[in-house]
């Protein structure tokens, strides 16, 4: 194990880069899980995005609820060190979440 500290990533600026280098292990942590989070945000909103401008009629899948729509996504959130399935929709401007049921452990 190095005794240095990590070099950020080229991809990083470097005001950003300076700035969590001030901070506390605690913050880190916490700044880790909220990248995480927000990577996860727009990845979901990219996909559902992208399944409103597909033009396709898909099949309904036969677990999808009667109030969720057609062109709804399935999404993993994890709460509390536990990870759910949720149908996931865009309404407008606003994106729409069902609970669907927790992750199986072996998947």
């Amino acid at each position: 194990m190095s005794y240095s500290p990590p070099d950020p990533p080229r991809e990083v600026p470097a005001d950003i880069a300076s700035k969590l280098d001030e901070q506390s292990p605690e913050i880190l942590r916490q700044v880790a899980r909220f990248a995480e989070e927000l990577a996860e945000h727009r990845e979901r909103e990219a996909r559902l995005a992208e399944n409103e401008e597909d033009e396709e009629v898909e099949e309904r899948p036969e677990d999808l609820p009667d109030d969720v729509p057609s062109k709804a996504t399935i999404t993993i959130k994890e709460i509390n060190d536990n990870r759910y399935y949720y149908w996931q929709w865009r309404e407008g401007e606003k994106i729409r979440s069902q609970y669907k049921g927790p992750v199986s452990p072996d998947e």
